[in-house]
């Protein structure tokens, strides 16, 4: 699927995951390919991304790297996710 996040200042990353998992305001929960459509506030906490991820230089500081993906923490934003596609407001 694909994925993008972007903040006021700049898109952070555009690219294709396996899933993302985010901090949604009733709990975590995880978008895998071919999910339902779905719009989402999402809370303070880490957006995770999985797969096979290269990040721009400029944005790359910004991320967390873990043994399973890539996190970025934010204090808030909105998702919505339709035909493979996630769009990611995040603050």
């Amino acid at each position: 699927m694909h994925l993008e996040i972007v903040s006021p200042e700049a898109t952070l990353f555009s690219g294709e995951v396996t899933s993302v998992t985010l901090p949604g305001v009733m709990g975590e929960f995880e978008l895998l390919n071919n999910h339902a459509p779905v719009i989402s506030l999402l809370k303070e906490g880490n957006v995770k991304i999985n797969g096979n991820i290269t990040l721009e230089e400029t944005v790359e500081k910004l991320f967390n790297k873990s043994d399973k993906g890539f996190w970025l923490p934010i204090s808030s934003g909105t998702l919505e996710m339709k035909d493979n596609k996630v769009i990611i407001l995040a603050d």
